[in-house]
């Protein structure tokens, strides 16, 4: 849970650490406007991404599905700067499949919170292992980081790309190719 009085102490802070007055009519409401943006953008941390995951709906066909495009912005953990993009999502029920809906809330459960890509596309597709019980998933997450684009090394438009796989995508190139096929079109 985001303490919004400990953020707006920290605000101030680093108001007056960088050589600002808060007490400046611009600056005057800026704590309270940064506390409420870190419990929006931070509210993740206290999200359960499995209770989006449990109502299931029971199927025959037991073929790949596929959620492309799904936008999610998160903070990097390192920097504490943004970084947003897409995460395209694919599974092969095992008999239940989820509302198409749940899968972007499982998304953005886990990228709202100070968050590594990396982390965050393994946590996603560890989420659907354990409560769809799937033959298989594939997740993969595409990102522009703000710590790489507006310092550091300042390269706009740079795109980080992480995938996980597990189950039936861990083992068959086949269903990677297949994926990668679909996301693309």
């Amino acid at each position: 849970m985001v303490d919004r009085k400990k953020v707006e102490q920290a605000v101030r802070l680093l108001l007056e650490g960088i050589g600002e007055d808060p007490t400046r009519e611009g600056l005057v409401e800026t704590p309270d406007r940064i506390a409420r943006m870190y419990e929006e953008i931070c509210g993740g941390m206290d999200e359960d991404a499995g209770e989006h995951l449990k109502k299931t709906f029971t199927v025959r066909n037991n073929e790949m599905v596929v959620e492309k495009d799904i936008t999610f912005y998160s903070m990097c953990e390192h920097h504490m700067l943004p970084f947003y993009g897409k995460v395209h999502i694919a599974y092969i029920p095992d008999g239940k499949v989820v509302g198409l809906s749940k899968l972007a809330r499982t998304v953005e459960a886990y990228a709202r919170r100070l968050q590594l890509q990396e982390q965050m596309t393994a946590q996603i597709a560890d989420a659907l292992m354990e409560h769809l019980n799937p033959k298989g998933v594939m997740v993969m997450a595409e990102a522009e980081h703000m710590c790489m684009t507006m310092r550091g090394v300042k390269k706009p438009g740079s795109k980080t790309v992480s995938v996980v796989t597990r189950g039936a995508f861990a083992e068959e190139e086949r269903l990677q190719n297949m994926f990668f096929q679909m996301i693309r079109e």
